[in-house]
């Protein structure tokens, strides 16, 4: 299936059915192989603080790759087989990561995997870039907002049960075979890389419509300026840079913080994680409307400060520190992270899309891609670097909420069209909110009715059976 210049309707909808089955098999992909079951691996294998935050920095910092692949995907624009290619070789590296510890020493698995994670996410870059350009051309701007939601709603249901079984099959490997821990990711890592290939076959089958004509490529520096000569997308550019950094600084450690601060187990740590995406999962919809109806500036105006009241409150956990309150306070603060992450998670993916101008989306959403994701790479590793001279993780929450008060100023200076002022959206969200419990009462209600219903009729039939008469009337209380 070659590039076209326009897709019908039908063409579009199955294409996006097919973004998000790729969607579904990448978070399989992403929930096995990275986060807390890569954080765990990484300390099964010995590591540092300094690794983690060199583990949550190799991503992001592989964002360098968005550079030249704007060069590639304007000299070849092909941009499906340039994501194929890219992700298949990408996802390839998992196997070769899943099987180091099996082949090679102990004392040199750890450098081993994290050069092939670099390669790995090198060559995710290059796929990510090309499918964002691709995304900018075919998701329709109307309904931006609904459409990933509800991608980063199934995307988040499905990675909830494969989390927690993935961490009960963790527990009990390592209980029944402590001495093969490293054999478990092994086989989460295999089973990530096959989740992760059934993507590629999803991204196979979207249509890609036609990049806009040009009469010759912009020398490549001319395609690097583009975005900042855009006063509006540079803004935006730098709100996000230091949003990131802000972010990034706290959120690589909160499962270290977990795991050995608090000394919570495998297990409860992928519950509380799963606590959390379900939390995301039921905002999703809410935020996706609210975005839709007035704008991803006013989702986040609203969701950003939540998110840093949830930095606050892990930074105050060190004042309860062995109490019976340390677990409550956790659970609520994974509840109101997951509230607020759904809206920046789905402001943040799709405000850049909306804001490049059509025809320019490979540039502006890779230099958009760039700079966020360098800073989400530094602010991590300088994270890991200072942990070696701190005793807890307090500082870094306290620190992550200063500077995302001020990333948030930042945002003012960003303009989009429907915005509107953030106590309508806070307004609107309880509102949302209402109406879901509403909504989730009525179901339980018809629920329990047509189970009411239900039961006298057997109970009928019971009777008939017995030969009983049956009124022909019942009165129902």
């Amino acid at each position: 299936m070659g590039c076209t210049n326009t897709l019908s309707e039908k063409e579009v909808q199955r294409g996006l059915r097919n973004v998000i089955g790729d969607g579904l098999a990448t978070q399989v992909m992403t929930t096995l192989t990275t986060s807390v079951f890569l954080v765990a691996f990484a300390l099964a294998l010995g590591a540092s603080d300094l690794v983690i935050g060199m583990l949550a920095a190799i991503p992001p910092l592989s964002g360098i790759m968005q550079i030249p692949t704007i060069y590639l995907v304007e000299k070849f624009r092909t941009r499906r087989s340039i994501t194929m290619i890219a992700s298949a070789l990408s996802r390839a590296f998992l196997l070769v990561i899943a099987f180091i510890p099996l082949i090679v020493p102990f004392s040199t698995a750890l450098p081993i995997v994290l050069a092939a994670l670099v390669l790995n996410s090198l060559l995710a870059n290059v796929g990510g870039c090309s499918f964002n350009s691709w995304m900018h051309d075919l998701v329709p701007q109307s309904v931006l907002g609904r459409f990933f939601s509800k991608k980063m709603l199934l995307s988040t249901a499905v990675a909830i049960p494969t989390a927690l079984l993935a961490g009960y099959f963790v527990d009990v490997w390592i209980a029944t075979f402590p001495e093969l821990e490293l054999v478990a990711y092994t086989i989460l890592f295999v089973a990530g890389f096959i989740a992760g290939m059934l993507g590629i076959v999803q991204i196979s089958k979207i249509p890609e419509p036609q990049m806009a004509s040009v009469e010759k490529i912009p020398p490549f520096v001319e395609l690097l300026k583009q975005p900042f000569q855009d006063v509006n997308f540079k803004n935006l550019i730098w709100f996000l840079t230091s949003w990131n950094f802000a972010v990034n600084l706290a959120l690589p450690f909160l499962t270290v913080y977990m795991l050995r601060g608090l000394g919570m187990d495998m297990t409860t740590v992928v519950i509380l994680t799963a606590l959390q995406q379900l939390t995301m999962v039921a905002f999703f919809k809410i935020w996706g409307n609210l975005s839709d109806k007035y704008s991803h500036k006013s989702v986040l105006r609203v969701s950003g400060p939540l998110l840093l009241v949830s930095f606050a409150l892990w930074a105050s956990l060190s004042l309860f520190k062995g109490s019976m309150v340390v677990l409550p306070m956790v659970v609520g603060i994974h509840m109101l992270w997951g509230m607020s992450t759904a809206g920046v998670n789905l402001a943040t993916s799709s405000i850049g899309l909306k804001l490049a101008p059509q025809g320019k989306g490979t540039s502006y959403m890779a230099s958009f891609m760039l700079f966020t994701q360098l800073a989400a790479a530094i602010s991590p590793l300088l994270g890991g670097m200072v942990s070696q001279y701190f005793e807890g993780w307090t500082i870094f929450f306290v620190v992550a909420l200063v500077l995302g008060v001020f990333a948030l100023h930042r945002l003012t200076k960003v303009k989009e069209e429907g915005e509107v002022d953030d106590k309508i959206v806070a307004r609107e969200l309880v509102v949302e909110m209402k109406q879901s419990v509403s909504l989730t009462r009525i179901k339980a209600g018809a629920m329990m009715a047509t189970a009411g219903l239900a039961a006298p009729s057997a109970r009928r039939r019971k009777r008939r059976n017995r030969g009983e008469v049956l009124p022909i009337f019942t009165l129902r209380r």
